[in-house]
């Protein structure tokens, strides 16, 4: 049962046609992007562009692995970002390291420290796979069910004692954060 009002539906329906992404370039996944923008499969077609800042941006990328110091930026990024906001992880790293999984500095399972609407498969994942996780992503948020930034605010703490579990403070400590 759809419990949105008709507001929150047609709001949802005009989201999901007009998207801003910011992408957080951490790994090989980042090389496919811009062949999705240009005109061979051009994303702009469907309502989506790159954004400079988080502030603008309603989509987070996150296109590969994560170390345990761009983690604590990646979610300093998120917490900046308006609602609703949604997070893709591109491959394998998001979901479990890929390669570099038993690395000592390498996060696994990205959806235990900020929360995933989608994944995309692949290493890396081929233009035409995000182009169509972008049409999933679309038709999650027609429908209401890209909530990720919901289920954040409604179990904050477990997300955050995930992060300071693996981070021990996420304060960004840089010239531009103090």
């Amino acid at each position: 049962m759809d419990e949105r009002s008709v507001w929150e539906k047609i709001a949802d329906q005009l989201r999901s046609r007009s998207m801003w992404m910011l992408h957080y370039c951490t790994g090989c996944g980042a090389v496919e992007l811009p062949p999705s923008m240009t005109s061979r499969f051009d994303m702009e077609r469907l309502g989506m562009g790159p954004m400079a800042t988080p502030r603008q941006a309603d989509i987070l990328l996150i296109t590969g692995y994560l170390s345990a110091k761009t983690l604590r930026r990646v979610i300093y990024t998120y917490e900046k970002m308006a609602d609703p906001k949604y997070v893709i992880g591109f491959g394998s790293c998001t979901i479990n390291g890929g390669i570099y999984f038993d690395s000592y500095s390498t996060i696994n399972r990205l959806d235990y420290y900020l929360p995933v609407d989608l994944y995309i498969a692949g290493c890396m994942p081929r233009p035409e796979a995000i182009l169509n996780a972008f049409n999933t992503l679309m038709e999650m948020i027609r429908k209401g069910e890209a909530n990720g930034w919901k289920r954040y605010k409604e179990n904050y703490e477990w997300y955050k004692q995930n992060q300071l579990r693996s981070l021990g403070e996420v304060i960004v400590h840089d010239e531009f954060h103090e």
